[in-house]
């Protein structure tokens, strides 16, 4: 049987459907035929996604939520077991990002990342595995980062909620086994490199400079690995040879793939553009940014030409 019949007729909960990799992951499943429940603070794009799957034959609701919020969260599970019976998978997508040396970040920005990336990433994977253990069945997909493993300097807080997630998915998996769930509930763990979407809009920013940063993916790859995990659930997913080979140079040279990194994203950031700082959409969403792909590195390519010239 092969990938889109597997998920079709299936339930599939995606937060940060409202632009970048989740609102790609939800119009993706919207093909494949499954019942697709999106969630994101921002309630006119997540109906654009209701609506450009619904138009092409398949079905989809939009449950508007800060999955910061745990009372909300357990709101939109309840609004997909409603609207479809069970979910069947839940895709924990949603975050927030701040770039700035971490001292010069104001603490509640800090504070509302953790919120957001980590402490809502296990909002959502006590939601969904509280259900899926009563069913006996279940995918939870959790979207981390290599930058939970490989340190990101002018990202400290979000590095930190990235580990944390990692964490979170091997500890909840050995749970699983003991509970003797292993075989039939699986968390896997998304491990992307950096990708050009509207995430680079949103940022938070405290740097003095556009925000930048060499080599970013296309978004469409990481949207294929959250497809494939939620049918192929393996406990972690690094996507992209980049991911793979920092991995593995990381565990090899430590301290020199630390001090390349972090000598890398000086470098990336002092070339942006000037622009005051900024909150983004930390504390209150933004209207720009709805799409699933960025123009970042269309940006980036105009700095490096100017800066030539």
């Amino acid at each position: 049987m092969g990938k889109r019949e597997d998920l079709a007729g299936r339930t599939v909960v995606v937060t940060g459907a409202s632009s970048g990799f989740g609102r790609g992951t939800a119009l993706a499943l919207g093909e494949r035929g499954a019942h697709v429940v999106v969630a994101a603070r921002r309630a006119a794009p997540l109906e654009e996604v209701v609506t450009q799957i619904t138009g092409a034959g398949g079905s989809a609701v939009a449950v508007p939520t800060d999955v910061s919020d745990a009372d909300a969260v357990e709101q939109l599970a309840a609004a997909a077991e409603e609207r479809f019976g069970h979910i069947d998978v839940w895709v924990n997508n949603a975050a927030v990002g701040v770039m700035g040396l971490f001292w010069e970040v104001p603490v509640a920005d800090h504070a509302r990342l953790v919120d957001v990336d980590l402490k809502g990433m296990m909002f959502g994977a006590h939601a969904a595995l509280r259900r899926f253990a009563a069913r006996g069945e279940g995918v939870l997909v959790n979207v981390g980062s290599v930058a939970g493993e490989v340190p990101l300097a002018y990202q400290a807080s979000y590095a930190a909620a990235k580990a944390g997630i990692s964490s979170l998915g091997r500890s909840l998996n050995e749970e699983l086994r003991l509970a003797g769930l292993g075989e039939q509930v699986t968390v896997s763990t998304i491990l992307p490199w950096a990708a050009d979407t509207p995430w680079w809009d949103h940022v938070g920013n405290y740097t003095g400079h556009a925000p930048r940063l060499s080599a970013m993916d296309d978004p469409d790859i990481v949207v294929e690995a959250i497809i494939d995990a939620c049918t192929d659930p393996q406990q972690e997913r690094p996507v992209g040879p980049k991911v793979r080979t920092a991995r593995s140079s990381h565990r090899l040279f430590r301290e020199l793939g630390e001090r390349f990194s972090g000598k890398l994203s000086e470098s990336e950031i002092s070339k942006g553009t000037p622009v005051p700082d900024t909150a983004g959409a930390l504390h209150e969403p933004v209207a720009e940014g709805t799409a699933v792909h960025g123009d970042t590195r269309e940006r980036m390519v105009m700095e490096d030409a100017e800066r030539r010239s």
